[in-house]
């Protein structure tokens, strides 16, 4: 196993900010050292405290970095180092964090919104490895897609590509992306969780008492990760709700795969830990909606990197942006 390089990731979100420096091997990647902290109040103590950190890691490990990747949610302009005031990042409008980095440390430095980031990291060291045509579904809190397309990230016009999650599903139904009925409002957390509340609602006052939520009272206490659990342990109802997102997220897969043509779909977070229930009825909408011959050359998988695929997704970024130096 030799050493191919080392290079530092800085990921900004809107209660944490984290940095870290990874050495990538020919057996993939792996984390020398990473510090987090709640995010500051403004974008200029954040930054002082992201390159003070980073300063510090390198020193501690006597690192020599390549690049630094930045990840952050969007919207950002990434041709131009930009963030552009995202919604857990409101204060956050035009600012540039790529020629702080730049003029402190002398190395390329690239930024990518998160799901981007994800997708390259997928791409170089998880279930998308090889592929040249790839999508990644980030499918936690929100639905967005990072798309490698001719063995390249395809980013669009204005970084707005992928942005699968405003797509509409039906005309009307949990909320996504500002939007009800959306690709997101079905396949997310957080429209999980508004799914699952308006079925229990109607399951309350049937009479019944569903497991993840047995009285009026815990209905704004439901999570996609209580009804996940619920699910696992046989309630109807959570099971009923797991089936429509698989539903849904089968007949967003194949307006992808039908577009797109690609060889892999990645799927994150809750796909994997939802996986029994999702992926039977996710692979039968497919073969009902998709064309067959897309279809054959496509395999639809969880996510290779787990849980760690957000720690690894700002290096992702570092790597890419020196390889297209």
């Amino acid at each position: 196993m030799s050493t191919l390089g080392t290079y530092a990731g800085v990921d900004i979100g809107g209660t944490k900010c984290a940095v870290s420096i990874g050495e990538e091997t020919t057996a993939g990647i792996q984390i020398l050292a990473k510090k987090s902290f709640p995010t500051p109040s403004s974008p200029e103590l954040a930054l002082k405290q992201l390159l003070d950190t980073l300063q510090e890691i390198i020193t501690e490990t006597s690192s020599t970095v390549l690049g630094i990747g930045i990840s952050c949610g969007g919207p950002l302009d990434s041709r131009r180092g930009l963030i552009l005031a995202p919604p857990n990042l409101p204060t956050w409008d035009g600012i540039d964090v790529i020629t702080p980095f730049q003029q402190s440390f002398g190395v390329p430095v690239g930024l990518q919104n998160d799901a981007n980031a994800c997708a390259l990291a997928e791409w170089k060291w998880g279930a998308g490895k090889g592929c040249r045509n790839m999508i990644f579904l980030t499918f936690g809190t929100g639905m967005g897609a990072g798309l490698i397309l001719d063995g390249r990230l395809y980013a669009g016009t204005n970084d707005m590509a992928g942005e699968v999650g405003h797509m509409r599903m039906e005309e009307d139904g949990p909320t996504g992306y500002g939007k009800p009925g959306s690709f997101e409002g079905f396949c997310s957390g957080g429209g999980i969780a508004q799914l699952a509340r308006s079925m229990a609602e109607k399951s309350l006052r049937a009479g019944d008492s569903p497991l993840f939520c047995p009285v009026y009272e815990d209905l704004a206490k439901v999570t996609a990760q209580k009804v996940g659990e619920a699910a696992q342990q046989g309630d109807a109802l959570a099971i009923e709700v797991l089936h429509i997102t698989a539903r849904q997220l089968g007949r967003g897969l194949a307006i992808l795969i039908d577009v797109l043509n690609p060889e892999r779909i990645v799927i994150g977070s809750i796909y994997g830990r939802q996986l029994a229930f999702l992926e039977p009825i996710v692979k039968q909408v497919l073969l009902e909606e998709t064309l067959p011959h897309s279809l054959s050359v496509c395999t639809v998988v969880p996510a290779g990197l787990g849980e760690s695929v957000g720690d690894l997704a700002s290096l992702s970024v570092a790597l890419h942006t020196v390889s297209f130096q």
